[in-house]
């Protein structure tokens, strides 16, 4: 198939004779890092490291707040809570590596270690898809049917949307893990990252991995844009129930509750697909480039959002100045 050719050609696929395999999967993969940037790894690290203790912050400050807070048990808050505990995933799977690598040059990790990594790192980022889909569901309710938002959104609805969430992920993600182990590496143990990834991986196989190419391309790829579309859709329909609105009030207040969640779906998908098409077509942007994109991706959305519904919901910003200012009392009415 030319289709297949193309991509096999993409990710530089070299087939092998059967002869010339052999099913040894390499004990440990070693990490390099930034290729060509080896030598300021340690200052990478400041901020990287700085940016992730702030996601961890700001994204725990957030869980608790709404677990300590009877008000905010509401549907847009526990999806946030959902939002944060992505972030939390995404972030952890791969920066507490990264600054091992680039602080004790721990390159080392195991094949297991190293597909558990992959396989978490992608089922956070679908799942992240997933629930900002679900909020922009709740937003359609509540601009669009706020008669029948407390009906339609329940509790019960907020669990199957959370577990509805983690089985898409699970069943997009784990067949990767399949089609890594079915591959031999023939020793080669080098991934030029700073993370386990899918492809990243798949390079190292001496075999055609052009299964790997497609399906790790086609169907994540296919779900993400079907949130996409859905999303867009459900916005079209909001602005026009707030263009029907009599006053601008109104309208101004019904789109002000969007906001936070246009801002976080922006910081969410265009670094998302700015690193993915890079990747696929920017042939001539250097390798280490296309690596600090990736590692910057993993560690903005983490950062920001939480940040972005702090400072835009004032329910969660006077929450967190109260709980700041008097931790004491909220501790012992707790």
């Amino acid at each position: 198939m030319p289709f297949c050719r193309a991509f096999c050609r993409c990710y530089q696929v070299h087939p092998m004779p059967p002869s010339n395999l052999t099913s040894s999967i390499p004990a440990t993969f070693v990490l390099v890092g930034i290729p060509g940037m080896e030598k300021l790894h340690v200052w990478l690290s400041i901020p990287f490291c700085s940016m992730y203790l702030a996601a961890l912050l700001g994204n725990s400050i957030l869980l608790l707040v709404v677990r300590a807070e009877q008000s905010l048990h509401q549907p847009m808050y526990l999806l946030l809570c959902m939002l944060a505990a992505a972030d939390l995933m995404l972030s952890t799977t791969t920066v507490p590596k990264m600054l091992a690598l680039f602080w004790f040059h721990a390159g080392g990790i195991s094949f297991g270690a190293c597909l558990t990594q992959m396989f978490f790192l992608h089922f956070s980022f679908s799942m992240e898809s997933v629930i900002l889909l679900a909020m922009a569901f709740d937003r359609f309710v509540a601009i669009c049917h706020p008669l029948r938002y407390a009906a339609v959104l329940t509790p019960t609805t907020i669990i199957k949307v959370g577990l509805g969430a983690v089985l898409r992920s699970f069943c997009i993600i784990f067949p990767c893990v399949f089609l890594l182990r079915r591959l031999p590496f023939c020793g080669h143990s080098i991934i030029l990252h700073t993370y386990c990834e899918h492809m990243g991986i798949a390079r190292l196989a001496c075999a055609d991995i052009s299964i790997n190419v497609l399906y790790g391309l086609a169907v994540p790829f296919a779900a993400v844009v079907l949130d996409v579309a859905l999303i867009a859709a459900s916005y079209v329909l909001i602005l026009m129930a707030v263009y029907r609105l009599p006053s601008r009030t109104a309208r101004s207040r019904a789109f002000s509750t969007c906001i936070s969640h246009v801002c976080v779906i922006f910081l969410f998908y265009i670094p998302a697909f700015f690193t993915v098409l890079t990747h696929r077509f920017g042939g001539e942007i250097p390798h280490h480039i296309h690596i600090l994109l990736a590692n910057l991706y993993v560690l903005f959305p983490p950062l920001l959002n939480p940040i972005v519904y702090g400072v835009r919901t004032r329910q969660i910003r006077e929450k967190v100045v109260k709980i700041l200012l008097c931790p004491t009392k909220h501790l012992l009415q707790e």
